[in-house]
């Protein structure tokens, strides 16, 4: 039996599993279920001055998972938990690092400039993102994690780090006084194998201590004929409780290398339907092979070997700790620090121009777009690295083989002290430091390596004879160049916010005000560079003209102050039922690669500025819970500007605005005993303003050109996103069954501002059965896109414009293929 039936038949098994219980009690009388986990009765510590308000009483979009609910998430990365907060959208095609993550009505479209991880309350680094790297990069998850709470707009834009977008904090499990652990091994059919732990323990009277981490390895859906995935982490706590207060130590390591996936080429027909290209699966397929795996780059900054199984991974440590005492007289504190620091490099494909044949690419196409045109009547040679003639016929592509060396420091502190002024009534005043560094040396840009356009590439060398000469259009390694923006920087920041909050309990309200004030300062040193003949050949055509460092620097300073507040109200008619409503303006500063880099001192960009206002209504009884919350937002500030066809930043920079308005949902409908269905829901009606012309582009795929962004969707952002689980406990004398199916249709969504290239919608379907078997055993099994749906989250992210070229071949992102999981787990 095949595999993709034995993956049909899993989930349609599943499906009759969930779904043949609801059928045998539908006439049955209604049970008094479990309040859920996520229910209004829980504690949410995020965006809130107080210490902890019940999620009842919040004002603002907040969404909570603990433990056993981020399993059944079944996240295929950090990133991918995100799904779980209703107009959160992350991008997981790129494997597990380096996702894109969109916040609906927050118009980013790449990377993760609206989004900041917090670990136990901290940022992990005091920017949100950077270039080839955005938070979650460097948070893993696993037993270790006892929860995780998504804050969206609201009261993020005073607290921490100020994020205007949305935040997810992830906090730790520590010891209790009952020891307790689990240990877990799972396999994958990808060839994962995977070893989970974790064990809290009792120290000593009042001291508790906890360890835990994982290690795996993994071939991946995409299997690049090496370790997709490999590496691990290792979390330890040390927990001090009294009768006034908390005290919690925390550090992590972290050592994980993972391959970031490089779009592959598909059909396109029309604006909603994509096809497999021919010899290219579409679901399975990647160009990584160990025939191009490990290369010498003679761009880099003093020239590197680099290995594309290091992939987009990170090694890191953390060492944080968090205080809480209440004192006499209504006067408490709480102080939270983080310091991390380590690697989190990129080796990988990116796109450049679409494939073509060997004789195409050669003669025909024009040089603008990625051809190469050599002299009428050339004598060619084209041969594999390795051995072996290319035939002219030959499907081949260029892509730019990058290493990005980033080193990253990082540390912060965030202080409050609060007094009940009068009964209800608390004001907080808080102190936000960070300081922290970026040290990144980059080969990117270029028309890169030459190889077969086919799944684990080959790389082609090519020399012609004109004119009586040979000339080397590669190196023996099939680069074309060495890249055209091949920098080293170094940058330094310093963040200090003082900000004030008060709430004040009156009856069945509780409002707050809080104000922050926030100032950035930092400076940026970019090498300039000059092109170099490397070997002084001018026959050498691949380094006759390389992009080098050459002693100079461009050093930038950014000193921006900015003052963020919200107000917010929330009413409680009952326990059970309430309504809110928020108002908050937020900040967004410049980044190291966005904003201060390629600017000069004093004419940085503007600080990007929103308006966010929102209502809300919550309410759960026996039968139902809903949290219902509907926005409008209005951006300013936001920052365009052209990049050339090597990917290096060019022209004026222009700036425009947004305005978005929607609805998030998050329902629970228990009709009777066991069963419960679980709907996920946004939908999304925002277009970017402010700009009117025509906005120039490059494109290597259909030429250069100019679009009017002006009433276009925002990018990458669904209008309607939704997801549907129905999940059935069986409950035996041994232990229980837990079974569920996600259905989840993802909407029409654009590639860029422009509005020209359309990304479809698509749906998948995900599965789930866990089995606890007496007190101590867990067995699960899990699958995602278990019916192989082929949806693209992206195009080639290099073209702006329309990425479809000749036949409507197209460079994307497609959704991975079915993977299915089954783990053993041991608790105690």
């Amino acid at each position: 039996m095949n595999k993709n039936l034995l993956r049909q038949r899993a989930v349609w098994v599943t499906v009759v599993t969930a779904f043949t219980p609801v059928l045998a009690h539908a006439q049955q009388t209604p049970a008094q279920p479990e309040a859920p986990a996520t229910g209004l009765e829980t504690v949410v510590v995020t965006g809130s001055a107080l210490g902890g308000v019940k999620k009842l009483e919040a004002s603002y979009n907040i969404v909570t998972a603990n433990e056993e609910q981020i399993r059944q998430a079944n996240p295929k990365s950090t990133a991918d938990l995100l799904k779980i907060s209703p107009g959160m959208w992350p991008e997981s095609t790129g494997g597990q690092t380096g996702a894109n993550i969109e916040i609906a009505g927050f118009p980013g479209g790449g990377d993760a400039p609206y989004f900041t991880s917090l670990l136990m309350g901290s940022p992990v680094y005091g920017m949100p993102t950077l270039s080839f790297f955005e938070t979650t990069s460097i948070i893993r998850l696993d037993d270790t994690v006892r929860a995780v709470e998504v804050l969206q707009g609201g009261p993020s834009v005073v607290f921490a780090g100020g994020q205007i977008g949305a935040t997810a904090n992830f906090l730790l499990k520590t010891g209790t006084d009952e020891p307790s652990g689990s240990l877990g091994l799972t396999y994958g059919d990808e060839n994962l194998w995977r070893l989970d732990g974790f064990t809290g323990f009792k120290v000593g009277e009042g001291w508790y201590g906890s360890v835990g981490g994982f290690w795996r390895t993994s071939d991946g859906v995409r299997d690049p004929q090496f370790p997709a995935d490999e590496g691990g982490q290792l979390t330890a706590t040390l927990k001090r409780e009294s009768d006034k207060g908390d005290l919690v130590l925390y550090a992590r390591y972290l050592n994980d290398k993972n391959q970031f996936i490089t779009p592959i080429p598909l059909i396109q027909t029309g604006t909603d339907s994509f096809h497999a290209y021919p010899g290219f699966d579409p679901l399975t397929g990647t160009y990584y092979s160990e025939a191009i795996r490990h290369v010498r780059l003679p761009g880099y900054p003093g020239g590197t070997n680099a290995d594309l199984a290091d992939g987009r991974g990170a090694d890191m440590w953390f060492v944080g700790a968090n205080y809480d005492h209440d004192f006499d007289n209504g006067w408490s504190i709480s102080n939270k620090f983080l310091a991390n620091a380590g690697d989190v490099d990129t080796n990988a494909l990116f796109s450049g121009s679409n494939p073509a044949t060997l004789n195409d690419e050669l003669f025909t196409i024009s040089t603008d777009l990625g051809g190469f045109q050599l002299p009428a009547g050339s004598v060619v040679n084209a041969a594999f690295v390795g051995g072996g003639t290319v035939a002219p016929t030959q499907d081949v592509i260029h892509q730019g083989w990058w290493f990005i060396h980033k080193e990253l420091e990082n540390i912060n502190n965030d202080f409050r002290l609060s007094k009940e002024v009068f009964e209800g009534n608390t004001l907080t005043l808080g102190l936000y430091l960070a300081y922290y560094t970026m040290d990144d040396k980059w080969a990117q840009g270029g028309k890169g390596m030459f190889m077969t356009n086919e799944p684990n590439a080959r790389p082609i060398t090519v020399s012609y004879v004109s004119g009586g000469q040979t000339f080397q259009l590669t190196d023996d390694q099939g680069f074309l160049d060495y890249g055209g923006f091949n920098i080293a920087q170094r940058g330094h920041a310093f963040n200090h916010a003082i900000y004030l909050s008060d709430s004040w309990r009156l009856d069945r309200w509780l409002l707050d005000a809080s104000v922050r004030y926030e100032n950035q300062d930092a400076t940026n040193r970019v090498c300039n560079l000059s092109n170099v003949n490397l070997d002084a050949n001018p026959l050498t055509l691949y380094d006759n003209a390389v992009p080098q460092c050459n002693g100079t620097l461009a050093v930038t300073d950014y000193d921006e102050n900015f003052t963020s507040w919200t107000l917010g109200a929330n009413y409680s008619f009952t326990d059970t039922m309430s309504v809110y409503g928020r108002v908050n303006r937020g900040g967004h500063f410049a980044d190291f690669d966005n904003g201060i880099r390629g600017s000069t001192t004093g004419n940085t960009p503007p600080v990007q500025v929103v308006k966010n206002y929102e209502v809300g209504f919550k309410f759960q009884n026996d039968f139902l819970y809903a949290d219902l919350s509907g926005y409008y937002r209005d951006f300013t500030g936001l920052q365009y500007q052209q990049t050339t066809a090597l990917g290096a930043p060019t022209g004026e920079k222009l700036f425009y605005g947004s305005e978005s308005k929607g609805v998030n949902f998050i329902g629970q409908l228990t009709l009777w005993e066991n069963f419960r269905f679980q709907v996920v829901a946004n939908y999304l009606d925002g277009e970017y303003t402010d700009y009117d012309a025509c906005v120039p582009f490059t494109n290597i795929v259909t030429g250069n050109g100019c679009a009017r962004i002006e009433g276009q969707q925002l990018q990458r952002q669904p209008k309607l996103r939704y997801m549907l689980t129905p999940s059935y406990r069986f409950p035996f004398g041994w232990g229980d069954i837990d079974a569920h199916v996600t259905y989840t249709h993802v909407g029409d969504r654009t590639q860029d501002q422009s509005g020209l290239q359309q990304l479809g919608s698509y749906y998948t379907w995900d599965f789930g059965v866990v089995a606890n078997v007496g007190e101590n055993w867990q067995f699960a099994v899990r699958g995602t896109n278990v019916s192989d749906e082929l949806g693209i989250t992206e195009s080639n992210s290099r073209i702006f414009g329309t990425a479809s070229g000749t036949n409507g071949v197209l460079l994307a992102r497609p959704l991975e293929g079915s993977e299915i999981n089954f783990q053993a787990k041991y608790l105690w």
